[in-house]
């Protein structure tokens, strides 16, 4: 497996709460998308990471939402996307934001994704909104020289996220449909080993449902490609204090670590999750 390194959020580059402004909000498929400007976040922010949002205070737990893009705007400097899927009270809260609409937002948090010391092609594998945390790892790895391919999957045509944006960033892309209205008929699971095979990556990443995520972890183990995986788990505070986003990992002595999502995490390798007490 190629060398990765391992990055971690750095002192003075700590989460920042600050009040966001929806500055845009625009449908994509089945999901909304908000542009926030939110001072300091988005200078902070390197790929995989995340922010949470506070409701209103008839929603008491935050809410993580992976960050999209990172966007330069004249007027108010970087900003941030989120992708927001309109299910739940929280989230159709949230898709439901106005433009100009206030909200607090803490942020970036959690551990990036590790980028490989050396330019070798690299595999992403995407499943629905969670896809979201893709994209700007793979802006990063194109300006690193790494050759880009992605694999974009949802159970239809209306949960694929940004399938046209990743033809632009990739340079090959693999559009995966269970209902096989759009690209192939199945999912990530059922694709990834053969787009393991023709990438020839040594590198594969991964955000989606766990039980996809544990198939592209193995999937990767049984070819000696190193895997890292974004972890979605339930996170009411969001910085590792309320423990409720346990991993069990495999620490290097051998023995069980519980690891928080939140904090060690979202980004882990995928070979080093217990995918079996994973609840």
């Amino acid at each position: 497996m190629p060398d990765v390194v391992p990055t971690r959020a750095l002192p003075d580059r700590g989460p920042v709460h600050a009040t966001g402004e929806v500055l845009a909000t625009r449908r994509a498929g089945a999901y909304r998308v908000l542009t926030l400007a939110v001072p300091g976040i988005p200078e902070r922010f390197r790929p995989g990471q995340f922010v949470a949002v506070s409701l209103d205070t008839a929603h008491l737990a935050r809410r993580p939402l992976w960050i999209h893009r990172v966007r330069a705007t004249g007027t108010h400097g970087a900003t941030l996307e989120v992708v927001v899927e309109p299910c739940g009270v929280g989230g159709r809260w949230l898709s439901a934001l106005p433009q100009g609409a206030r909200l607090p937002v803490t942020g970036p948090l959690g551990r990036p994704f590790a980028l490989p010391r050396e330019s070798v092609p690299c595999l992403l594998v995407g499943e629905g909104y969670a896809a979201a945390a893709l994209f700007s790892l793979a802006e990063r790895l194109r300006d690193r020289e790494c050759p880009v391919t992605m694999l974009v999957a949802a159970r239809d045509e209306a949960h694929l996220l940004s399938a046209l944006e990743a033809r632009r960033l990739a340079r090959s892309v693999t559009v995966v449909t269970e209902d096989g209205s759009v690209g192939s008929r199945g999912t990530a699971a059922t694709h990834v080993g053969a787009a393991l095979d023709a990438s020839g990556a040594p590198v594969v990443y991964a955000a989606g449902a766990a039980s996809t995520l544990a198939v592209v972890a193995r999937e990767a183990s049984a070819r000696g490609v190193s895997s890292q995986v974004a972890l979605e788990r339930p996170m009411p505070c969001a910085t590792g204090l309320c423990h409720a986003c346990v991993v069990p990992v495999l620490g290097g002595d051998g023995g069980v670590l519980q690891v928080r999502a939140c904090l060690e995490g979202p980004a882990l390798p995928g070979d080093r999750v217990l995918w079996d007490e994973l609840g």
